[in-house]
């Protein structure tokens, strides 16, 4: 079964109070979304490996460390999943994006995929899935589903909002798969959307309805 950690730091914290709130506006909505994707990516990259080196200070030789070459690929899920990428990018600058196209029909609730596009060297990287809402769980399903197809085997979930119902079918559907959020919410609605949430993640990070 997959771990579900959910980052209760203080500035995660803060930060998403003010994402949660319908006075915020796109541009803050959208600056607040990337800083606290970027102390999320500090978090879920707790535990890459590290290698020993040998560096020169201006007074001394010491040991020290460097990622040990661990190649990482952030799969945001369009379009909301792009408010997040930035943020990340800014501490795995190396990182590769890939890109996942999905969108939800309004009467089933079901994932339709309109779009794939990976790095070539899917199999040796570990994978990043990024999406705003955990809500039915299906995007982040099929998402997943279209990475393992093309040869990804190390893939962690990275959302700000959880709903229960999506936590569980994430862990029934793809329990190799380590959920990471900032908040498990209360529960759906008759929509499918997460209550109390924050809204349609897309819409507010594009000024869209």
């Amino acid at each position: 079964m997959s771990k579900v950690y959910v980052f209760d730091h203080p500035l995660i914290q803060h930060k998403l109070t003010y994402i949660r709130s319908k006075e915020t506006g796109t541009k803050e909505f959208r600056e607040l979304v990337d800083e606290v994707a970027a102390l999320m990516a500090y978090e879920i990259t707790r535990d890459l490996p590290l290698q020993e080196v040998e560096v020169e200070t201006p007074l001394a030789k010491c040991k020290s460390y460097l990622l040990a070459g661990k190649k990482i690929g952030l799969v945001p899920i369009l379009r909301a999943g792009l408010g997040m990428v930035d943020g990340i990018l800014k501490l795995i600058p190396a990182a590769k994006v890939g890109h996942i196209g999905l969108y939800r029909d309004p009467d089933t609730l079901e994932p339709v995929e309109y779009y794939v596009k990976l790095p070539s060297d899917i199999e040796e990287r570990d994978f990043i899935v990024i999406d705003p809402m955990l809500a039915t769980g299906g995007s982040a399903v099929a998402a997943i589903h279209s990475l393992k197809k093309r040869g990804a085997s190390n893939i962690k979930l990275m959302c700000l909002i959880a709903a229960p119902e999506g936590i569980e079918r994430m862990q029934k559907e793809h329990p190799d798969v380590d959920i990471y959020v900032a908040s498990v919410d209360e529960k759906l609605n008759e929509k499918g959307y997460i209550i109390p949430g924050l809204g349609d993640a897309g819409d507010r990070l594009f000024g869209t309805k």
